[in-house]
């Protein structure tokens, strides 16, 4: 199964908001918008590939999401 990272963006902001700070990143199922610790991310958010995960372009990374995509990944 293929992941990418998804945005979710503090203080309810919004990707199209040009000083929008991401909040912490989480891990999706390619082309999703709901995060492996269930929180619903905006479709339009910012998407880095899973090959991000575990360097410091990820941080501050979902421990929940870091966690279940540890079990999925071979």
């Amino acid at each position: 199964m293929e992941h990418e990272m998804r945005a979710e963006y503090a203080d309810g902001g919004s990707p199209r908001e040009p000083d929008a700070r991401v909040k912490i990143w989480h891990m999706v199922r390619l082309d999703g918008t709901l995060s492996m610790c269930g929180r619903e991310l905006q479709p339009d958010a910012a998407v880095q590939s899973a090959d991000a995960w575990g360097t410091s372009a990820a941080e501050p990374f979902c421990h929940s999401c870091g966690a279940l995509y540890l079990r999925e990944v071979p």
